[in-house]
């Protein structure tokens, strides 16, 4: 893959810190600190690179960061002295457990100590943003048959930010270019980018990188061609006089390239050991197991979706990162929407009604018009108690309860409530249903609402239900739901 990655730059920074700083393998700290960067990389700006570039990646988006914790004045800490030693014998560990070469020199080394001590804020997020992503990652790599340990890649190429965006345009958590993710089966459009969906791209990565492999027969290379592209890698095995290892051919690799694989060694190293560096992750409110999805046909905008579930827009678009407009357009396909479970079944019980009352208002029939008249949100107001509101609607408890995913009375003065009703006034009794009818061929139409039943249509029209069966061959009213079409009379 072709591209030339914002946060690689920081990678760089750090080989060159190992390399030109003459440190021997006997040196035990490797301070990358402004004072020792400086002087070295003062034409090219490098400190002023590395802060902009880790300041950006650590925005990594946690859910609604107002939800979480922040405990990085508790992690930020003085530097931790790296023993060459112990982290030698703790790789070659974790070198015998993977089909990887996981090395360990001064390249690596200083990886080490630039995720483990200079940015250990960013990984402690990454830490815990881990539980949310690495499952989903470990279940699509026994599909293809992969090494687990490829899911740090994911870190090494956005620290886990699903819309991570490189000045180049690589996006995603695995960083595709356009023209290359195109290719594996990701489409962009001006709604929707699969580069952002954590599934779909780990799987175009999966496929990738197993193609790669194939290709060398060796995972270091691999990685070194999934960055750099397979023709940067031909071309240093060729000038290496036909050297078939990553460190064989790294002296003729891109510069970028050359930090590549050390990063992900190192982090390797660290995502399985940050207790020596006294790091502990910060957790996101959510985990992989928290949610669920549901395949929905659009349109959907997620302002409106948030209003009706009372659930933050901020938190629907971080589960549903493939839709750069908050948005699920209605393009007469399927599309996947992730929620919290707690809120997946209410949105699933009232799905169609959800749907039509938020379509756009070029397109709102009598249909969607029928589904506005039966849901209202609900502000607590100081005093309220769920047996109050329900009898001002008409409903049970258990319905409020059910209706909002709660699962004790407990209410806070300013909550939504989601209520299903007719209409925005209280309902004392179940109203008659208004028959809305429309003429085509030799027959009238009504539109089925929620709440109906087929006697109670039989009986506003004048007729019976015996007779409204006869007019719709095949009719099951057990399976009617709202938006349906039933021929309630003939014309004339």
């Amino acid at each position: 893959m072709k591209k030339v990655l914002a946060i690689v730059l920081i990678f760089q920074t750090g080989i060159s810190v190992a390399s030109e700083s003459g440190l021997s393998k006997d040196t035990t700290k490797l301070s990358i600190s402004d004072s020792i960067l400086k002087p070295v990389f003062a034409d090219l700006e490098a400190v002023r690179v590395l802060d902009e570039v880790y300041t950006e990646y650590s925005k990594t988006n946690f859910i609604s960061d107002k939800n979480y914790v922040d405990t990085s004045s508790e992690i930020t800490r003085e530097f931790v002295e790296l023993n060459d030693s112990v982290i030698r014998a703790k790789l070659n560990s974790l070198d015998e457990q993977t089909p990887f070469s996981l090395s360990y020199n001064e390249r690596v080394k200083a990886f080490i100590n630039l995720y483990g001590n200079k940015k250990r804020v960013l990984t402690a997020k990454v830490l815990g943003l881990k539980d949310y992503y690495f499952p989903m990652m470990e279940e699509m790599l026994d599909k293809y048959n992969m090494p687990y340990e490829m899911k740090y890649l994911s870190i090494v190429e956005s620290a886990l930010n699903p819309t991570a965006r490189s000045r180049v345009g690589a996006s995603g958590l695995w960083q595709f270019m356009y023209s290359t993710g195109k290719i594996y089966g990701l489409k962009v459009t001006s709604y929707m980018d699969d580069r952002y969906d954590p599934y779909k791209s780990t799987e175009a990565a999966c496929r990738y990188l197993s193609y790669l492999n194939k290709y060398y027969d060796d995972w270091n290379l691999a990685l070194a061609a999934y960055n750099c592209g397979p023709g940067n890698v031909n071309k240093a095995i060729r000038r290496s006089g036909g050297k078939r290892t990553y460190w064989e051919i790294y002296p003729f690799l891109p510069r970028e390239t050359r930090g590549y694989v050390p990063a992900f060694i190192a982090v390797n190293y660290v995502m399985s050991h940050p207790n020596d560096f006294n790091i502990k992750p910060i957790a996101p409110p959510t985990t992989h197991f928290d949610n669920d999805t549901v395949h929905i046909q659009g349109p959907l905008d997620f302002n409106h979706l948030s209003k009706t579930l009372n659930v933050s827009v901020e938190d629907i678009a971080y589960l549903n990162p493939v839709y750069k407009m908050n948005y699920i357009p209605n393009d007469g396909k399927m599309h996947v929407l992730k929620l919290p479970k707690d809120k997946l079944g209410i949105f699933v019980s009232n799905q169609d009604s959800i749907i039509a009352m938020y379509a756009p208002e070029e397109d709102k029939s009598e249909e969607v018009l029928a589904a506005q008249e039966k849901l209202e949100v609900y502000r607590v107001r100081n005093g309220d108690y769920l047996g109050k509101i329900a009898s001002r609607y008409g409903c049970s408890v258990r319905q409020i309860k059910e209706w909002n995913g709660l699962r004790s009375n407990n209410l806070k003065i300013g909550q939504r409530l989601t209520i299903y009703t007719r209409g925005n006034a209280p309902v004392k009794s179940k109203p008659k249903p208004v028959i809305v009818t429309t003429k085509s061929g030799n027959y009238e139409y009504y539109t089925i609402r929620s709440g109906d039943t087929l006697w109670d249509i039989a009986k506003a029209k004048g007729l019976t239900t015996t007779q409204i069966k006869t007019l719709n061959q095949n009719l099951n009213e057990r399976k009617l739901k709202p938006g349906d079409k039933i021929i309630v009379g003939k014309k004339g």
